[in-house]
């Protein structure tokens, strides 16, 4: 397994949804000789892209998990990792983004840069991920190639340099012109696996001379030795290549290539270009955070016998149990090595150790530094840190987005609770952007995640692996409720049947306090009610708060004032004043006129600033506040404050007025009255329910 570290390449291919990141893997692999047949994504053929190896994949033809393979070009081994395009698998792209050291942004030539591909690239900045861009579907109607590479340079920023130009368009495809070497390429053969170099045709000289001008003016600002030949009129490629790739290390270009992988032209290219252009691990700096030593950053070097370093980036229950993708960056990880968990503080035994190519794996006896490998039977968490014993270092973990929509999900029977707990809890563990949570206040299991699209395949993926039943409902909100004027009460508790009986009577009044739960005060003077029984009537009054009569929901903001009462010599006790103070709580809650509170959400949406007006409308159609704008550069803030019973979709609808390219943040921000006809529908609502279960 192990190569020449200058010669391995860890690569991930990301884009917007629909670009075709998971046919350009496919055809590499085929090009790579790792498989020997090409099977379509949306799995007409019944087998499926090799990489979408999912059932719920193959059905959808959509990414949902990212899959890892390895393959060999011209003596270069290239580690691939396919992410998903969907906002809703974002943390499949992030931990992918962590781990490797280049990527291959593809766009559409036709939709050019899209929502997706403003997050994708927001990633692989974080990380400072160098990447190559190769615009697919050149052969689609309305593709425009070098339109894209106007728009990554005002839309993404980036110093996009065109590598090659397109050979005809849209049905007329027929190759690239490599504007390095200045030869055309022709793909020819039944998949497209012969190429054929040829002179540039007459008709695109010209523009071919113009966009090697630019290209030569871009890669002059890294190479002074490339800026002198230009100068002197004498470019080589050699020196051009150079130019390119010191360049692409530092993010300062990208360098843009062509083609359509489904008609497979323009890919053998892209290979080389990932060989000439993107780094090898030894070329990406490194840091871990001395555990020891007061967290002091120490830079990693990619060096198979230095102390290990590496770092478990993904997790996945398989057949053999949990199945830990980690990538090495200090030192090997061998078979039968004692690793240590520098999160845990744990040492575990490494039992097997295998590569993956996509859900097939191969036996190994260790990773070397630069690689990525998986182990099994290994108990730990996403994002943490195996190190050799005698140093406890800890690299930076991935960001993690916080979960943006919850539902509420009910087993159909017994069965089906013990096999959703199951489900939930390895479905936790390997996707932190998923949780899971039993509200105390209405009992129901809420999961949290990035969209309902998340939601819907994890539900699925329940029934399918787990075969736990469950049915889907809207959240319950946590209402509230208040008084809104002060009441008296006056009650007698009286219970006689045979033996000893219950008495005691408790009178005050109850009025409304601001920011406060519950205040109780006693004024009883005289031994009214003894002492010892002051308490219990605390306690009773608590328990009328725990219901409110409106719709079951806790009451807040009430202050109670006891001044008269009575008590028995013989019946008077504990449980009597409770249940005195309870019925005196019932008896003057619906005389102090109660109302419902709802939930207020502070709602943060960011969003670029074309669409500041439709979203300022989506927020006042949810009964929000606006708060305040912010405009920073070409994106604006908007805050608001949004009932949390509105928010419900917010995610599909905020997306859809905004081509994707919004997001939005919420927390709980204050409770705040129901509106009267809101209010009355609720309580008709709650009533009905009440005589449905009876």
């Amino acid at each position: 397994m192990k190569k020449e570290l200058s010669k391995v390449r860890n690569i991930g291919i990301s884009a917007h949804i629909d670009a075709g990141k998971t046919t350009l893997t496919e055809r590499i692999l085929y090009y790579t000789r790792r498989i020997h047949a090409i099977h379509d994504v949306k799995g007409k053929d019944g087998v499926g892209a090799t990489m979408d190896f999912m059932e719920l994949e193959k059905e959808r033809g959509i990414t949902i998990t990212s899959a890892a393979t390895y393959c060999e070009w011209k003596g270069h081994e290239i580690n691939i990792i396919d992410t998903p395009g969907h906002v809703d698998f974002t943390i499949e792209v992030e931990r992918a983004l962590r781990v490797l050291d280049g990527g291959i942004l593809v766009l559409c030539s036709v939709g050019g840069v899209q929502s997706q591909s403003i997050t994708v690239d927001r990633q692989m900045a974080r990380y400072k991920v160098p990447c190559l861009a190769f615009v697919n579907k050149c052969d689609r109607s309305g593709a425009n190639p070098l339109r894209v590479v106007r728009q990554l340079k005002e839309k993404l920023g980036h110093n996009a340099v065109a590598m090659q130009i397109p050979i005809g368009l849209e049905s007329n495809f027929k190759g690239v012109v490599d504007l390095v070497s200045m030869k055309a390429i022709y793909f020819e053969g039944p998949q497209g696996e012969e190429t054929r170099v040829g002179e540039v045709p007459e008709e695109l000289k010209e523009q071919a001379e113009e966009y090697r001008e630019a290209l030569i003016d871009a890669a002059s600002m890294f190479s002074d030795e490339l800026m002198e030949a230009a100068l002197e009129g004498e470019v080589t490629s050699d020196l051009l290549i150079d130019a390119v790739r010191r360049g692409t290390l530092c993010r300062g270009i990208t360098p843009v290539f062509m083609g359509s992988a489904y008609k497979n032209i323009g890919v053998q290219p892209l290979l080389d270009a990932v060989t000439s252009y993107l780094p090898n691990p030894s070329e990406v700096q490194n840091v871990a955070l001395d555990m020891e030593n007061d967290e002091a950053e120490c830079p990693l070097k990619a060096d198979a016998d230095a102390p290990l370093v590496a770092l478990a980036f993904k997790l996945e229950e398989g057949r053999y149990g949990q199945l830990t993708y980690i990538r090495v960056y200090q030192g090997t990880l061998s078979k039968g090595d004692t690793i240590l968990n520098s999160r845990t503080g744990n040492k575990v035994k490494v039992g097997r150790v295998v590569r993956m190519h996509a859900n097939q794996m191969e036996d190994i006896q260790h990773i070397p530094a630069g690689y990525i490998g998986a182990l099994f039977g290994i108990d730990c968490a996403s994002g943490d840190t195996f190190t050799s014993p005698d140093i406890r270092y800890s690299m930076t973990s991935m960001h993690v987005p916080d979960p943006v929509i919850s539902l509420a999900i009910i087993p159909k029977d017994n069965k089906a609770q013990v096999n959703m707990s199951k489900a939930l809890g390895r479905f936790t563990k390997e996707d932190p952007t998923f949780r899971a949570h039993v509200d105390h206040e209405t009992g129901e299991t809420i999961i949290s995640g990035m969209g309902e699209l998340h939601l819907e395949v994890y539900i699925e993926r329940m029934r399918r692996e787990y075969n736990a039943d469950v049915t889907t409902g809207m959240p319950q909100v946590a209402y509230r409720e208040t008084i809104t004027r002060r009441a008296d009460f006056d009650y007698t508790h009286k219970k006689q049947t045979g033996g000893a009986g219950q008495y005691g009577r408790v009178a005050g009044y109850m009025e409304p306090v601001q920011d406060e739960e519950f205040v109780f005060e006693s004024q009883i003077v005289g031994g009214a009610i003894p002492t010892e029984f002051i308490s219990s009537c605390e306690k009773g009054f608590r328990r009328g708060m725990g219901k409110g009569a409106l719709l079951g929901f806790p009451v807040t903001g009430v202050k109670v004032v006891i001044n008269d009462g009575q008590s028995h010599a013989v019946d008077s006790s504990d449980i009597a004043f409770q249940s005195a103070a309870w019925g005196a709580f019932k008896q003057a809650y619906n005389k102090a006129k109660p109302v419902i509170l709802e939930p207020i959400m502070k709602v943060a949406v960011e969003s670029p600033s074309e669409f500041q007006g439709a979203i300022m409308g989506s927020l006042n159609q949810r009964r929000g506040m606006i708060v305040g704008t912010n405009d920073e550069g070409d994106m604006c803030v908007i805050e608001a404050e949004v009932p949390l019973s509105e928010m419900f979709g917010y995610s599909t609808s905020l997306r859809s007025c905004t081509q994707g390219k919004a997001q939005f943040t919420m927390e709980f921000a204050t409770y705040r009255q129901v509106p009267k006809g809101i209010a009355e529908e609720l309580i008709k609502k709650a009533a009905e329910e009440k005589k449905n279960a009876a």
